[in-house]
């Protein structure tokens, strides 16, 4: 059951927050990547509608079940490009931010498969998805289930 309806109460944070995922959504950065990269931070943070929506969204747009099952796995699996892996390590690293911040050996890593714009995109990417994941979470909305993947609801139309 829905605590707040953040959309209703705050409609400008939840605006802003549309911004947000509109200026990562022009940023360049392939879907397929951002895909993994929003169902890894909401596997961390453990957002089952995040979840629910990303993987829905994801394979509706191509990607294979097989790597969404395995994804929380994906350092074992050899399944994901070097880009992918690399993306896959900052979203958990700044998911997960510890004392000791993000390792600079992560930062030069990262940075040899996105330069400067990139990789300041896919930040982007993860404190909206994070952003999200909270929201859903802290005010538990929507359902998880409910979401309906974009291909499904243009066939419904």
């Amino acid at each position: 059951m829905t605590r707040i309806s953040y959309k209703e109460i705050a409609p400008g944070a939840y605006e802003a927050m549309l911004g947000l995922e509109r200026y990562v959504g022009e940023s360049g950065l392939e879907h397929s990547l951002l895909e993994l990269v929003r169902t890894r931070a909401s596997q961390l943070n453990g957002c089952a509608f995040c979840l629910d929506m990303h993987s829905k969204d994801a394979i509706a747009a191509g990607e294979t079940p097989q790597r969404l099952l395995v994804l929380s796995a994906w350092r074992d699996a050899p399944l994901y490009t070097e880009r992918e892996r690399a993306a896959l390590a900052w979203t958990e690293a700044v998911t997960e931010l510890g004392p000791s911040g993000v390792p600079d050996e992560l930062y030069r890593t990262t940075r040899q498969q996105f330069d400067e714009r990139q990789l300041v995109d896919l930040t982007m990417a993860i404190v909206a998805i994070n952003g999200w994941n909270r929201l859903a979470i802290a005010f538990h909305s929507p359902e998880a289930g409910s979401h309906v993947s974009i291909a499904r609801k243009h066939e419904q139309e």
